[in-house]
């Protein structure tokens, strides 16, 4: 088990040093990288800018009239008797060419713009919220990759202290002072280590593999740096909390729902439009020209433009609910975040001025009896177990403390546009 472990970090030594010898590159990767790196090439960004772009580009054509349209046609031209179906036999037969310009009403058209407009600062609100985003994951997914190396570090150092554990137990047996039985539980130790080491290093390629997703290849560098913090009072968050990403959308959402109600209440307002037509007849006629104007009739409202604005208020009713919705919700989980980052903070002082020195000082003891014949090996073993576990849950506190330090900064607390 050992020696297959050691092939892997030899493996993943060699990839290391093989990029850092690639331009660009550093031998390690820092938080502040890793984030650079994130909003260079995250694809989803890439997807917003374009569709942010797409919706610029949609805000003239919304105001614009119609094309007009081409007409051509024969009128009047006979079907019975001696001239049927002949253009130049009868004086009112015409070969006719006009166009036509349909004119919406000047409120629809405005209001148009307006949902052109609403659904550009839309996009560009969720481009903005997809950055956040990207910055908040990539830092997620490198604290947690931090976490997956810290505890596979703690692992070498333990196989370090099992092989002097077991030389310690063998100067017992040979002083007459322990078990022959004794060399075996340094051995199952050691084997149920490389069993524990085995879920970490699964837990460290799932990890990077969330980190290669936000940059690429270059999450297989080691990382550089400690646990990061920001430093933020609670009472910047709850300043802040308007302007949580989660909320950004609802004002352009707002102001796209509103254009539409205008834009519906205009339908009750009548359409017009005008045409031209050149009228050709036969040799021996004159040629003519006629000008229309025609108009919309909205006098069914009750039963057809009605409805329609009844739902887009519905809809603007429904979308300001949601908001509040929302707004309880991510009120009761900035709460809840503030509790338990309270909560790691003191634990962690705990664990490190306290917990860590006794199970240290414990595991010394334990070992100091069973060398001197008046303890049990059993004893070392747990004491020693006691200590693996805190200082495996030590990792734990650092980088939850973070992670939860990670989502209050980059929701509340990082205010770049």
């Amino acid at each position: 088990m050992n020696h297959r472990i050691h092939g892997v970090r030899i493996c993943a030594t060699a990839m290391f040093i093989g990029l850092a010898a690639v331009p660009g590159i550093s031998a390690a990767l820092t938080l502040e990288e890793a984030i650079t790196l994130a909003e260079q090439g995250a694809p989803s960004l890439g997807a917003r800018s374009a569709n942010l772009q797409a919706a610029q580009s949609l805000v003239t054509p919304a105001g614009e009239l119609p094309d007009p349209r081409l007409k051509l046609g024969v009128q009047n031209l006979p079907i019975e008797g001696q001239s049927r179906l002949q253009l130049g036999a009868e004086a009112m037969t015409m070969q006719m060419v006009g166009v036509m310009q349909e004119v919406p009403n000047r409120a629809k058209r405005r209001a148009r713009v307006e949902t052109a407009e609403a659904t550009v600062a839309l996009a560009r609100v969720q481009r903005r919220v997809e950055r956040i985003k990207v910055r908040q994951m990539t830092a997620e997914a490198w604290i947690t990759t931090l976490a997956a190396e810290r505890k596979l570090i703690i692992f070498d150092q333990l196989y370090t202290e099992n092989r002097l554990f077991a030389q310690a137990i063998k100067a017992n047996i040979a002083g007459a002072r322990g078990l022959s039985s004794d060399s075996v539980l340094p051995k199952q130790e050691a084997a149920y280590l490389a069993e524990q080491e085995d879920v970490l290093i699964r837990n460290e390629a799932v990890a990077r593999a969330e980190l290669r997703r936000w940059i690429g290849e270059a999450a297989t560098q080691p990382l550089q740096g400690s646990w990061p913090e920001w430093t933020s009072s609670p009472e910047l968050y709850l300043n802040n909390f308007t302007h949580h990403p989660e909320l950004l959308e609802f004002d352009p959402m707002t102001s796209r729902a509103e254009a539409q109600i205008a834009q519906a209440v205009s339908e009750k307002t009548s359409d017009w439009a005008w045409g031209v037509d050149y009228q050709k007849r036969g040799r021996g006629f004159g040629d003519m020209i006629s000008l229309n104007l025609s108009f919309d009739l909205p006098v069914f409202a009750g039963s057809r433009q009605d409805p329609k604005i009844s739902a887009e208020r519905a809809r603007l009713e429904g979308l300001e609910a949601e908001r509040q919705d929302r707004l309880r919700q991510l009120r009761q989980e900035l709460s809840a975040d503030l509790a338990e980052l309270r909560r790691l903070e003191r634990a962690l002082d705990r664990t490190e001025e306290t917990l860590l020195p006794l199970a240290d000082e414990k595991v010394r003891l334990t070992m100091a009896d069973y060398r001197s014949g008046k303890g049990e090996l059993i004893a070392v073993i747990t004491a020693r177990e006691e200590l693996l576990e805190i200082r495996l849950r030590l990792v734990d506190l650092a980088s939850n403390r973070s992670l939860t330090n990670a989502r209050l900064h980059f929701s509340l607390g990082d205010t770049q546009p």
